[in-house]
């Protein structure tokens, strides 16, 4: 380990919404107060937008904040929303539900449709003019504490070891940065995110978060059936009413569909595959018809928050505070979460500020909460706290019936006074395989449905596979004598990317983990049963490269 440390005033952790709305705040003040202020930025993706992937459409309340003149200054929101339905689909059909009868805030009136991964690439060109250090392909592998418990910076990952850990000849040791302040916004289901809850029990109140898993595709369809400015969501078909997710759809750029499907992690079903859910999704008669003779150019699979208020961990720590969707700040219903996490970044980016020029480190950020619960961020969360719990309890249509009261009743003013917990952690929601019904495999042919590793050819993977794997099993064993006896190895199943397959070695099952495959989801460290795969960092730069996603 090399004895290099580097100092900044901040350090923050992640180039999504939250770290590049933070820094840029950061160094908005600075400017206004004439301080001179050091802002240094780690992204592990190899740029800043690598590992960037949402629908998305985007509310741009928290930008217009943080740039009035954002439209002036060519922020890439260029394809406002036009048409707005939610239907409800059926194996063959489905409805439309009619817009009067969706609350307020689940309309899209003033949104844009967008890459997220292409506004990052753009909000860390604005960070950069204002004197903000991004460092891409670095990843934070661990936090760094002094002798007091407080954290004051991070080690970053080594790089050019062989798969035992054992230095090549590229071999480049990791380095430690310390900052007065740490602000972590590395995403859902974050591994620096987990090691600092742990130290410091911020979930001790709040519990385990809920998630759900993303899938996306972007086609390039035919002109006629393009229809700028369209955003289309769907409930039911191809899940069951138990099973909670949904799709979406939105018509943007040249010619460009984002199309994927959002599943809900706690479902019971074991061989459940949510990549083929998507599939399938596909071939229903209404997305058939637009996808035809059209072209996919992009896939790739996230996890995303979905606990909501309930799920909060305790957000600031001493010498730091956790972001965006580190924290979960995802609106479930609305499936958006850009915004509120933009917001968390620069409210979190004025109590640093503050806290810094009264010549303070390491202590805990209490403003930054504070001003969470004071904003419009808590407002919105709050008014959809109980969708996920009713979605969890009583189903899709239970969900659409209560917490479509739920939120009608909020936009009135009118507050319940109950506030549900979520019912368990996701990985306790699986129910052993041989009281499950075998889902009907999907065919892929191709043109319409594809397979995994036909998919992960538009994820642009890179990755060194002779580096160490970075999934590990915290009992190997398990993953025969447990998850596949059990649960017919859910593994196989749920992960997007084709990194886990039961094989024979000698007559006898075993589980192979093809590590090269992973584009971080995080879906396994989430799911598996006995939360014994760990999802830790591999080298920096490695994983997806996604481009418009």
């Amino acid at each position: 380990m090399s004895d290099d440390i580097m100092q900044y005033d901040v350090l923050i952790v992640g180039a999504g919404p939250a770290g590049l709305g933070a820094a840029i705040r950061l160094k908005q003040l600075a400017l206004a107060e004439g301080r001179e202020l050091s802002v240094c930025i780690l992204e592990k993706g190899a740029e800043v937008g690598a590992h960037i992937l949402s629908g998305a459409v985007i509310d741009p309340k928290a930008l217009a904040e943080l740039f009035p003149d954002w439209q002036a200054k060519g922020a890439p929101l260029k394809t406002a929303v036009t048409t707005d339905e939610m239907w409800l689909l059926s194996e063959g059909g489905g409805f439309k539900l009619p817009p009067a009868l969706l609350p307020p805030l689940m309309h899209n009136d003033g949104m844009y449709i967008a890459s997220l991964g292409e506004l990052c690439r753009w909000l860390g060109t604005e960070a950069e003019a204002l004197g903000v250090e991004i460092y891409a392909g670095f990843s934070a592998a661990a936090p760094v504490y002094d002798a007091e418990g407080q954290m004051i910076g991070i080690r970053t990952g080594e790089m050019g070891l062989d798969r035992d850990g054992n230095p090549t000849d590229r071999h480049v040791p990791g380095m430690e940065i310390h900052a007065a302040y740490t602000l972590v916004a590395e995403g859902a289901r974050g591994s620096l995110s987990k090691q600092i809850e742990a130290q410091f029990n911020l979930r001790g109140e709040s519990g385990d978060s809920k998630y759900a898993l993303g899938i996306k595709e972007v086609w390039r369809v035919a002109k006629d059936k393009h229809r700028p400015g369209h955003v289309q969501h769907t409930l039911g078909w191809p899940l069951d009413a138990s099973t909670g997710g949904g799709s979406f759809l939105y018509h943007y750029g040249d010619n460009l569909v984002s199309i994927g499907f959002v599943t809900h992690l706690d479902y019971a079903n074991p061989r459940l595959s949510p990549f083929d859910v998507m599939q399938r999704f596909k071939t229903h008669p209404n997305i058939r018809t637009l996808l035809e003779d059209g072209e996919r150019i992009g896939y790739g699979a996230r996890a995303i928050n979905a606990g909501g208020l309930q799920a909060l961990p305790q957000l600031a720590f001493p010498g730091g505070a956790l972001l965006g969707c580190s924290a979960g700040f995802l609106n479930v219903p609305r499936i958006k979460g850009s915004h509120t996490a933009m917001k968390s970044g620069m409210l979190a980016a004025e109590a640093t500020f503050a806290a810094i020029v009264e010549g303070r480190t390491h202590d805990v950020l209490s403003a930054y909460p504070a001003a969470i619960k004071a904003s419009w961020v808590w407002q919105e969360l709050e008014l959809v706290r109980n969708v996920k719990p009713y979605l969890s309890r009583w189903g899709e249509y239970g969900a659409m019936l209560l917490g479509g009261l739920d939120m009608w009743l909020g936009t009135f003013g009118i507050k319940l006074p109950w506030t549900l917990k979520h019912t368990g952690a996701d990985h306790n929601s699986l129910k052993p395989a041989a009281a499950q019904a075998k889902p009907v495999p999907v065919k892929f042919d191709g043109k319409l449905t594809f397979d995994r590793l036909s998919s992960l050819a538009l994820a642009n993977l890179q990755h060194e596979h002779s580096q160490p794997i970075h999934l590990k099993l915290t009992d190997p064993s398990l993953a025969v004598r447990y998850n596949l006896a059990e649960f017919d190895s859910p593994e196989q199943y749920y992960c997007p990317a084709g990194v886990y397959e039961i094989v024979n070695k000698d007559t006898t099952p075993a589980l192979q983990i093809n590590a090269q495959n992973c584009v971080h989801c995080k879906t396994c460290d989430i799911k598996d049963p006995l939360q014994n795969i760990v999802w830790t960092l591999p080298e920096g730069g490695s994983g997806p490269q996604y481009a418009g996603m």
